[in-house]
């Protein structure tokens, strides 16, 4: 060592600067195929520099490496820790659940800062009520970030005396802007002021536009696609110039010569007092039977349900052809929810076509390793996922046929007498099914309207017979007109 350089290396000898390549991490982002995005030094130093300031980090701080190596959110914990000299506490691999033992490794670290991925801060709240799974007093900072951040939890945590002391941080940002783009502080002094946990302002040396399909910016509270400018954005992705040139685009706000911004695919919208709400991904926007749907905007909605801690849902095709839409929900403990009474909620302020057919309830939402919602491991719905109501069994052979058509149309095993078709799952296209099925058995016509109208299969019933009565009537009279014009050709 003695025969060593005592200074640093000289970059400028080197040949090197700020926009030589810092890392390549690859990531599918929501969707799609796995893209290796390249971030430069003068990213990765504009991250690091932006959280040791906001978060005021110290070399007495005991900060938690949580995240996975694999995962990106890892620059914020490393680097920043290790330039002011602070300690960095590796997580022992087993700690993959905020149970007894985890809380345990806090205390016994004595943790100052922990960044966690948002799903498993959701399980953390949700095991406060236990004490011995309450935060010590030299935990001071706590950044979730990676997925919406559900309100009610917030309130929990706010609320909780072991919390007290803390501060808890929303932080948003994709891989492609340098782990963080956004952030917004919460504690007793920042209380949550509203139903919904905003992301917050943009970080240092970072602009943030909300723009309509046009380009252009969007008026306040109204939704548009959000895009980030600034010293984050990276430069692009390895050997995909043609993704890069479609998400990487030009800032025309941004008088600098080159300046881009990235096309993050998230909605948002601004709020009166200068923050952002994050309202989802444009690829959870799916389309079912010409509707397109912000799934985002149901899983608000259900959040906001009394009992319901958690909400995911999903377009489901388990049968080709039938996409529908699947709640997930996590109660309350102690709780027992009612899916006709959730749905029943829902309508009040989402269109019939916005409404799940199904809510599978779960004790808590699958994760994947990175601690990150997992949703293909979300189950199928089965039987006691559906609306049903007191089952009373179909009464004569004209119930029981119908209701053998509305198992076969429905995909499911039984349905009783006051069960609601709509609630079962049928929509407007399977009501013209129902149609075609009951002229095919019935050898009749009943209308869509009356479909409508008569959506359990004891009121189908009446429908049906009503429509056979009509029938009757009508060759009824038709013979009565045959037989009337045979009396006048004789007449005549």
């Amino acid at each position: 060592w003695m025969a060593e350089a005592s200074d640093n290396p000289d970059a400028v000898a080197l040949g090197l600067n700020a926009k030589h390549l810092a890392y390549v991490i690859y990531t599918s982002g929501s969707t799609g195929l796995p893209k290796g995005v390249m971030v430069e030094h003068r990213h990765a130093a504009n991250l690091v520099y932006a959280h040791t300031d906001t978060h005021q980090l110290t070399s007495k701080d005991r900060v938690l490496q949580f995240i996975s190596f694999s995962f990106d959110p890892v620059i914020s914990e490393v680097f920043p820790t290790l330039m002011v000299g602070a300690l960095l506490i590796l997580r022992p691999p087993h700690l993959m659940v905020p149970d007894e033992s985890f809380i345990r490794f806090l205390q016994l670290e004595k943790i100052t800062v922990a960044t966690l991925p948002m799903a498993f801060w959701h399980q953390w709240v949700q095991a406060l009520e236990t004490a011995e799974l309450t935060p010590s007093d030299d935990l001071r900072l706590v950044i979730a970030g990676g997925e919406r951040a559900h309100a009610s939890h917030l309130k929990s945590w706010l609320a909780h005396p072991s919390t007290q002391h803390c501060r808890w941080v929303n932080a948003y940002g994709p891989t492609e802007t340098t782990v963080t783009a956004a952030s917004m502080v919460f504690d007793q002094d920042h209380p949550l002021a509203q139903d919904e946990v905003a992301i917050g302002a943009p970080i240092a040396n970072t602009q943030i536009y909300i723009l309509d399909s046009h380009g252009q910016p969007v008026p306040l509270g109204v939704s548009g696609e959000i895009h980030i400018g600034g010293a984050g954005v990276a430069r692009g992705y390895l050997n995909r110039p043609e993704l890069t040139a479609e998400r990487f685009i030009a800032d025309p706000f941004n008088a600098q010569a080159g300046a881009r911004m990235y096309k993050t695919g998230d909605l948002g919208r601004w709020l009166v007092d200068g923050n952002i709400e994050y309202l989802g991904r444009n690829d959870f926007q799916v389309k079912i039977r010409g509707f397109r749907i912000e799934l985002g905007e149901i899983e608000a909605k259900l959040a906001q349900c009394e009992g319901v801690r958690e909400a995911v849902v999903l377009a489901r095709e388990d049968v080709a052809g039938d996409k529908r839409l699947v709640a997930y929900l996590v109660p309350d403990e102690g709780i027992t929810l009612d899916p006709a009474a959730l749905r029943s909620h829902l309508s009040i302020s989402l269109a019939e076509y916005m409404l799940p057919s199904a809510f599978v309830m779960l004790e808590v939402l699958p994760l994947t390793p990175n601690g990150k919602l997992d949703r293909k491991a979300l189950p199928a719905p089965d039987d006691s996922a559906l609306m049903t109501r007191e089952y009373e069994a179909p009464q004569g052979e004209l119930e029981i046929q119908l209701a053998e058509i509305w198992q076969d149309l429905l995909g499911i095993e039984r349905v009783g007498r006051h069960d609601n078709f709509f609630e079962l799952g049928g929509h407007s296209l399977l009501t013209v099914q129902l149609q075609g099925r009951i002229r095919q058995v019935f050898e009749l016509d009943v209308s869509i309207h009356h479909l409508f109208s008569h959506p359990t299969i004891c009121l189908l019933e009446e429908c049906v017979i009503d429509a056979q009565l009509l029938q009757f009537d009508m060759a009824s009279l038709q013979a009565l007109r045959e037989t009337m014009d045979g009396f006048e050709s004789q007449n005549t």
